[in-house]
């Protein structure tokens, strides 16, 4: 089993496509990794040897990923919220963030439907 950032990368599927399960690496990174290590397109991470799992554990690691990666975009989000600009108070109250409308639709941000007292239907 492949284990690469705190990640078990899925056995069945190819290299490129396993890659991006780790947070921060997405497919034109994980080709451009793949690429530079030399690596078959096809091969599944279920071939990898522990050498290659090494190569691609220290080629990873010179990218910004998981948890240095999820630290920074809070850190980044919370300077938003403590110099009280526009984009912070939106974080802060749940809503869109990036001019979407939000009469209708934005209930990815701002939850479920709650009921108004007494009004008709």
């Amino acid at each position: 089993m492949a284990r690469i950032a705190g990640i078990n990368l899925p056995k069945n599927k190819r290299i490129e496509i396993g890659l991006t399960y780790i947070k921060g690496v997405g497919i034109s990174t994980a080709r451009k990794v793949t690429s530079k290590l030399g690596f078959d397109t096809n091969m599944k991470v279920s071939e990898l040897n522990e050498g290659q799992i090494n190569q691609l554990r220290e080629e990873i690691a010179n990218h910004k990923v998981e948890g240095d990666l999820r630290r920074e975009q809070q850190e980044n989000i919370s300077r938003l919220k403590r110099i009280q600009c526009y984009r912070g108070y939106r974080h802060a109250k749940g809503l869109p963030v990036r001019g979407q409308q939000t009469r209708t639709n934005a209930r990815t941000r701002k939850g479920r439907k709650r009921q108004i007292a007494n009004k008709k239907k």
